[in-house]
């Protein structure tokens, strides 16, 4: 069975449920894929808010402004590239995230 819609509400979920999508289909989900992504989707959401968190912290004395928007692109360019991919029915891993999940 192709899983392809659930994967991309897992990628979406970045701009709605960030956490509780990913757990929902890594517990509820059968699909060693469609697990594994959302495993990735976890810790790629649970790391960018800890890196914007501390790069927010930082804006405060000017080296945070470039670190705080950089993780914001990057957290909104994977997610919408892992949509992307997973309609299509191609592989997505979410960078260093994808290379320890697996």
């Amino acid at each position: 069975m192709d899983y392809r819609g659930v994967k991309a509400i897992t990628h979406a979920s970045a701009f709605f449920a960030p956490f509780l999508v990913p757990i929902v289909v890594w517990l509820l989900m059968q699909d060693r894929d469609a697990k594994n992504m959302a495993l990735q989707a976890l810790l790629f959401h649970l790391f960018m808010s800890i890196l914007i968190s501390i790069s927010w912290f930082f804006v405060f004395v000017l080296i945070g402004i470039p670190f705080l928007i950089v993780f914001g692109l990057m957290a909104l360019y994977y997610p919408i590239k892992g949509i992307i991919y997973s309609l299509q029915g191609r592989p997505f891993h979410y960078p260093i995230i994808g290379s320890i999940v697996r």
